[in-house]
């Protein structure tokens, strides 16, 4: 497998999905509870076969990750050679929680009050190997998918 066999759960959400793949493999109804009763492993590759899919067809449309801690966010612009990196990164004390959805005004209000420091940095680099599995270890990793709004911000206060 190239990622990771997709869940009970998300098969469930995109089961037409799997449906299709399936009649797109000649594989009827009748014949998938056949399949799944008399030959699991065969099974099996089919939905790990259908995993790979949806991932690759999933990473290959990401252009913005972000990742988040209680201090720090990191937004990245996923390109198509390299990777660029914007963080934002509170130094001190400052009673906010950045995973927190909290409006950036207000943000700002409090991180003044406590007199905390806010470092913009960044950085960049290319792949070390196919984009769309480095992408893809990251999400496992904890990174989400974004608009790009919060890095095109960042971007331009730099």
């Amino acid at each position: 497998m190239k990622y990771r066999r997709l869940t009970n759960e998300e098969l469930a959400e995109i089961e037409t999905g799997f449906i299709k793949f399936l009649a797109a493999n000649s594989v009827t109804a009748d014949d998938w509870v056949k399949i799944k009763a008399e030959d699991v492993e065969k099974a099996e590759g089919l939905i790990e076969m259908f995993s790979d899919i949806v991932f690759d067809s999933t990473l290959k449309k990401v252009k913005y990750l972000e990742f988040k801690t209680p201090n720090d966010i990191k937004n990245f612009h996923c390109q198509a050679e390299k990777i660029e990196m914007v963080g934002f990164y509170i130094e001190g004390d400052a009673p906010i929680d950045l995973r927190t959805n909290m409006p950036p005004q207000k943000m700002m209000e409090v991180i003044q009050q406590t007199g905390a420091k806010v470092k913009i940095y960044s950085a960049e680099k290319t792949y070390k190997g196919e984009r769309e599995q480095e992408l893809f270890r990251m999400m496992e990793n904890g990174c989400l998918i974004s608009d790009g709004t919060l890095f095109n911000t960042l971007k331009g206060l730099m």
